[in-house]
């Protein structure tokens, strides 16, 4: 699945840490907001899988990847990553779990290879 930014701030009036215009990959979906992983030059979580709000993307590819094992919670909302990923995962990865940091990184690169050699590209 793929999005566009197409707005600077979501319903809240937080400011999105992405490129405008720029395609992304969605890494995930969490309580129906997009897990993105954060362009590098943009502080101070650059290189890092950040929750956005979907009211600031527009929809460039529908298709979902078909590793992700999708749940729904109490209201309806969706839970929606590759398995490793599932429950508590990135709770820990922000927290620093290192253990938790490289398994991102190593699943990464085999779900997501096209953005593990754009962020290689970068480094």
């Amino acid at each position: 699945m793929k999005v566009v930014p197409i707005k600077k701030k979501d319903s809240d009036g937080c400011f999105l840490s992405l490129k405008m215009g720029k395609e992304y990959e969605v890494l995930g979906i969490e309580a129906d907001f997009y897990r993105i992983l954060n362009d590098s030059d943009k502080l101070p979580y650059g290189n890092d899988p950040v929750l956005f709000a979907p009211d600031c993307f527009r929809i460039s590819d529908s298709v979902e990847p078909v590793f992700w094992v999708c749940e729904y919670g109490d209201e309806g909302e969706r839970y929606c990553y590759p398995p490793e990923w599932q429950r508590y995962f990135f709770e820990d990865y922000h927290e620093g779990v290192q253990e938790i940091r490289q398994q991102f990184w190593r699943d990464l690169q085999r779900y997501y290879p096209e953005i593990w050699k754009e962020y290689n590209a970068q480094m």
